[in-house]
């Protein structure tokens, strides 16, 4: 087990292939000329580094018609990066006032497939005091209170269990150092919140953008004041 952790951490430590998965933890798919672009490299280069993470089972790559897209060969993966990522020190701030400015991808973001920063870690903290869901040793359950506002709210839990996936858990966030909701019903929120426009995700970012709809919304189910 050390040395299969050694070499994963060799691995990621890469900056190349960090900046990879860096990238893949936006959830979408990208070629390896786009990667190259990301990782500022060379097509030769980023080949060869991709060649890696396939090996290694962090990347699967999919073909449709001339392209090859990449995207992460499971969602432990980026639950595992986003870990990862807390681990960097905070900066240093001197005075912080009461409110606070926080930078984009820090108040409302995309962790893979699911909702994370600040806006992400307050909604876990209301379904949480509301006991809608339960934390058990650091791990999430959904009470029988939450079976029905879950269904209020329009998500099948029967279907979520349904899928091949973690159902709920908790996931570390990297810039709040607390945890937000991970598994298909994290997915499953951040996706009906962008279905009923309560958010919108922005090109070329994972930053989120919160509507005046989402805003109300928010209040009314979650008491997050945006």
């Amino acid at each position: 087990m050390e040395d299969q952790f050694i070499k994963m951490a060799s691995l990621i430590g890469d900056p190349t292939r960090a900046s990879i998965l860096w990238t893949l933890l936006d959830g979408r798919a990208f070629t390896a000329t786009e990667l190259a672009v990301s990782a500022n490299t060379s097509p030769q280069n980023i080949s060869m580094h991709l060649g890696k993470l396939l090996d290694a089972d962090l990347l699967c790559v999919e073909k449709q018609g001339r392209h090859k897209y990449y995207r992460f060969s499971n969602k432990e993966v980026a639950y595992a990066l986003e870990a990862m990522a807390s681990l960097v020190p905070k900066p240093k701030v001197f005075s912080k006032s009461k409110t606070e400015n926080y930078p984009p991808i820090k108040f409302c973001r995309t962790c893979y497939d699911h909702l994370a920063g600040k806006i992400g870690v307050a909604l876990t903290d209301s379904l949480l005091e509301q006991k809608i869901i339960v934390d058990k040793n650091n791990s999430f359950e959904i009470s029988s209170e939450g079976e029905k506002w879950f269904s209020d709210f329009g998500i099948n839990l029967e279907e979520a269990q349904k899928q091949k996936r973690i159902f709920l858990k908790p996931c570390l966030d990297w810039s709040e150092r607390r945890n937000h909701i991970a598994g298909s019903i994290g997915a499953l929120l951040l996706n009906k919140m962008i279905a009923e426009d309560w958010l919108r995700k922005n090109k070329n970012s994972r930053a989120i953008t919160v509507t005046s709809k989402g805003e109300k919304e928010l209040l009314k189910y979650f008491k997050i004041v945006v």
